[in-house]
């Protein structure tokens, strides 16, 4: 064996190696027992001292952990032929099952081998990583190999109009891509194949993108699932193009369509390491092909900023997940070295093609030569890359576990530093700390980051705040601080808030940083006019993350992100309580010109598919609150323009439409993939990116009218036979597969998180109502609209859109409701249902008061233009077909005045009248939530609503 083993374990490491040995050695025969070689037992009980993930193995794989073990050289690395041994074990597999069981067989006791030759008998770094990788590629070659065979026998061969035959080939992403894979790496994948075409030699030939789907699709699954075996890697799709909702394959020219046109700057990233994995002729041209999008011909220096963003968002994801002793995303982490790296490979690639390199470790010297970084420079992060790398390889392999987080427990400090050779854990966190620094420094010169140093004039303030210590009485020290101030008041607040603070356990760094804080807040309030409002608002908000250090930190450190913070209190108290409500919205001000910057309207959705990318496929509850935080975060940048005058009316409700259109979309996506992983999908859509679904918007929503309290009126619909089967092993009909998937839509928007409701759903315009089906068909809709339906459903109807579906499919809505609209009607049969309906509505909605009117339901209201609005399309739709065009009140108004139904001043007077009552909501919404539905009856309000309810009352009389 190897004079290369790790010294004498420690009486931790010991005990617990001689408690797994117990249970182990109950596993074997006495014979085994007996003949087992003293340095096989004492290798076994090294491996078992060092990781549970080896004792696990052992404990499910008992004989053939021993025969492993019991080899000579075992743990030797170089060299192996994965992809030999592999070929023979699963040529004789007779089915899935069989090849999953094999797979994972040969994953769990080669990850056995490595991590024996890693944690025992300290093999070089770049020999695990190399060996973790070869091991990854040889799973997913020799399992597409035998798949596609599988395949073929199915649906027949893959040809282009050649008939020359297609692969399926695989692009790994990331550190796969690199050659550097870490113990419990996921595996990142993009799928590709070259030309269109469709199969030959079966009975029924399938176009190429079907066939590659499908096998795709089981390749997948062959290594991704979870069985009694375990898994073989947990493998991420999001990498591709479009994402989640892309296709899982696509054709050469797609790819390099996607790149050269829609390709974003994380995307260059992502394809620096991006290798296609096997033997293939096709290398060469898929190099060619994408080389132009990842390396520019010029001198990039564009990509810095770029990393900026990207540096921001991960600062962020480690503040949200609240990670600490992350050796890879915090401050000079695996990433930062990652990113220096990549930044020069980016900015000089396209000029020097030997940069063009994949694997960091190979990288680091070329750019010494080509005198990018100084021999120093790259010595340090070299020797930090390593010491991290080989830290989070270690931390790993403890238990298979996918974590860059230090441990944190007596038992996993205690391995990790035997394994290291370093003395303590204090020793251990010291040199951490050295290399962190080191490449920290290199990064904030490669970016140029830094934080605001305070010229101490808040110290009059930290006197006050002090002296809360061994004095309540603070109201005169806070008068000659600041003479214009309430100082009874902001004595009182802070008094109480200071009070608050003893009872949290926020430990000596949180009250080392409010001392930092409060004297800075108080210094940047002092001069405003509602100081001491602002102060009551704000330490609503700190009493929420008072124990949540890094928040206050960024408070301090990026006084850009407090000043905003102080803004945003003053103009709206919606505001302030939504962050109070949800403290990661804090992550926003790190940046406060992205408030004053709203997002195109069109820029909600791709935004929204970027977050999701970083999270998890199977980590439901993760991408709920994903969701929830992106709609807090967009309606927070929306408020922020909203009160500082950037966004009108009608540019407001126009974002926080789109913005619920987005997430609708993300959500239904979500939806869908859990509901076809179940049951597949109906079969008459296999092939397609058509989900036979179209999901139509009333109310608000329809209008193009949200406000920030909204919920969705929504109905959903589909066009599949509904005794169609699904394609999945578990077959169901299409009627109850749309209805699983509105129920799921459901789940995710309706259910009560930590992080909030997502949006409340109101189903109850379906046909039927709540006595209805979820999901009704396209053709019983209409059926239902044209002979069941009451006036209030066509009512309703004028106000309605498609928002999701394929364009035909929301077409064909639109003529369905343009039909209904134009039906014939009693003008006097409508006036009598319009009228009763109303006034349902305004004797059980109106909250009017003498002090306050109500803006919806009040005399001359939103509902009474609604209505108005209704009645005049319902009555003059039949005649006049162009007013049926529009869901939406303001453009209703102006197609009415077109056809002379309406005059000028009557269209103006209710659009005007519209706007400010939508107006008023909003600013009574962001000044006080709770008073979202009044306003204070002041005469110009209310000589509007009167001119309106004479209008009303002009084409149909209300009740009184």
């Amino acid at each position: 064996m190897s004079s290369q083993q790790i010294t004498p374990l420690p009486e931790l490491l010991s005990a617990k190696s001689s408690h797994y040995w117990q249970q182990y050695s109950e596993k074997l025969s006495n014979e085994h027992l007996a003949t087992l070689p003293s340095q096989v037992k004492e290798n076994i009980q090294k491996g078992f001292a060092l990781s549970d993930f080896i004792f696990n193995v052992a404990m499910q794989l008992p004989e053939q952990f021993l025969a492993l073990v019991s080899q000579d050289d075992f743990f030797k690395l170089l060299p192996l032929n994965y992809q030999q041994q592999l070929t023979q074990s699963i040529e004789t597999c007779l089915d899935e099952v069989q090849l999953h069981r094999v797979l994972r067989q040969t994953r769990q006791l080669e990850m056995t081998r490595i991590a024996f030759a890693d944690l025992v008998f300290n093999a070089p770094l770049k020999d695990c990583l190399a060996a973790l990788s070869w091991l990854a590629e040889a799973l997913i070659l020799s399992s597409q190999h035998w798949l596609n065979e599988d395949c073929q026998k199915k649906w027949g061969k893959p040809v282009n109009s050649d008939g020359i035959e297609q692969p399926l080939l695989v692009y790994a992403m990331g550190k796969l891509g690199g050659k550097e894979l870490n113990f419990s790496s996921d595996i990142d994948l993009i799928f590709t194949y070259p030309e269109a075409g469709e199969t030959v030699g079966a009975r029924k030939s399938i176009d190429n993108h079907q066939y590659f789907t499908r096998l795709g699709q089981k390749l997948i699954t062959a290594l991704n699932q979870q069985t009694a075996g375990g898994f073989v890697y947990r493998v991420d799709m999001r990498l591709r193009p479009f994402g989640e909702s892309g296709p899982l394959v696509m054709s050469f020219n797609a790819l390099e369509g996607y790149y050269q046109e829609q390709g974003r700057d994380w995307e260059r990233y992502a394809m620096l390491k991006a290798r296609l994995i096997g033997d293939s002729d096709y290398h060469s041209i898929l190099q060619s092909m994408l080389r132009p999008f990842v390396f520019r011909r010029y001198i990039d220096f564009s990509v810095i900023e770029s990393l900026r963003k990207m540096k921001m968002m991960i600062v962020q994801e480690t503040r949200r997940k609240m990670l600490t002793n992350n050796i890879k995303l915090g401050a000079g982490g695996i990433r930062e070295i990652e990113f220096i790296v990549q930044v020069f490979q980016l900015i000089r690639g396209g000029r020097i093609p030997e940069l063009q390199e994949r694997n960091l470790l190979t990288v680091l010297p070329l750019l010494v030569e080509h005198n990018e970084l100084s021999q120093t420079s790259a010595e340090h992060l070299q020797s930090a890359y390593c010491f991290l790398r080989r830290c989070e390889n270690v931390i790993q392999a403890f238990n298979d576990e996918q974590t860059q987080t230090l441990p944190d427990d007596e038992l996993n400090q205690l391995r990790l530093i035997t394994i290291l050779g370093i003395g303590n854990w204090p020793e251990f966190l010291d040199q951490l700390s050295r290399y962190t620094q080191s490449v920290h420094q290199e990064f904030c010169l490669l970016i140029g980051e830094e934080s605001p140093k305070h010229s101490g004039d808040d110290q009059a303030w930290q006197s006050v705040w002090l002296a809360l210590e061994i004095d309540d009485d603070i109201s005169h020290s806070i008068h000659q601080t600041a003479p214009k101030l309430d100082a009874e008041t902001l004595s009182q607040l802070l008094i109480t808030f200071h009070t608050d603070l003893k009872k949290r356990s926020i430990g000596p760094r949180g009250r080392q940083m409010f001392d930092k804080l409060m004297p800075r807040l108080l210094f940047l309030v002092e001069n405003e006019i509602e100081a001491v409002l602002i102060v009551d608002r704000v330490f609503k908000i700190l009493n929420r993350i008072s124990t949540r250090t890094a928040y206050l930190e960024l408070l301090y450190e990026n006084e850009g992100a407090l000043k905003h913070l102080i803004k945003l209190c003053l103009a709206s108290e919606w505001i302030s309580e939504q962050i109070a409500k949800y403290p990661i919205l804090l992550d926003e001000l790190i940046d406060p010109k992205l408030l004053h910057n709203p997002p195109s309207l069109d820029s909600y959705l791709p935004d929204l598919q970027l977050l999701m990318l970083r999270v998890p496929e199977d980590d439901v509850e993760a991408q709920m609150d994903s969701l929830r935080h992106f709609k807090q975060s967009q309606q927070l940048r929306i408020a922020a323009g909203d009160v500082s005058g950037v966004l009108p009316l009608m540019k407001v409700s126009d974002h926080l439409t789109s913005l619920a259109a987005a997430i609708l979309h993300e959500v239904i996506n979500q939806a869908w993939q859990h509901v076809s992983q179940r049951f597949g999908i109906p079969a008459s859509l296999e092939g397609t990116n058509d989900k036979g679904f179209v999901v139509i918007g009333y109310g608000k929503m329809g209008g193009l009218e949200l406000g920030y309290s909204s919920d969705l009126d929504l109905v959903f619909l589909h066009n599949i036979d509904p005794n169609e089967l699904t394609s999945g092993e578990k077959q169901v009909p299409a009627s109850q597969f749309y209805m699983k998937l509105a129920q799921r839509i459901m789940h995710i928007f309706n259910t009560r998180m930590a992080s909030g409701m997502l949006y409340e759903l109101d189903m109850r315009l379906r046909p039927s109502g709540n006595s209805g089906l979820l999901v009704v068909h396209l053709d019983n809709f209409a059926k239902y609209q044209q002979e069941e339906a009451w006036t209030w459903e066509h009512q309703a109807l004028v106000r309605a859109r498609g928002i999701y579906g394929q364009p035909q499919l929301i077409e064909k809505f639109a003529d369905i409701r343009k039909q209904i609209l134009m039906l014939p009607r009693s003008q006097e049969q409508l006036l009598e249902d319009v009228t009763n309906m109303r006034e349902k509505m305004r004797n059980h909605l109106d909250e009017s008061t003498p002090e306050y009117v109500s803006l919806k339901h009040g005399q001359g209201g939103l509902v009474d233009i609604e209505f108005l609005a209704q009645f005049l399309v319902l009555n003059h739709a039949h005649g006049s077909p162009s007013i049926c065009k529009y869901s939406d009140n303001i453009r209703i108004f102006e197609s009415l005045v077109t056809q002379n139904i309406l005059s000028d001043s009557q269209a103006n007077l209710l659009v005007n009248t519209y706007q400010t009552l939508r107006n008023q909501g909003h600013i009574a919404t962001l000044k006080n939530a709770k008073n979202a539905k009044n306003v204070t009856q002041d005469s110009e309000t209310l000589m509007m609503m009167n001119q309106v309810q004479t209008l009303c009352s002009s084409f149909f009389v209300t009740k009184k």
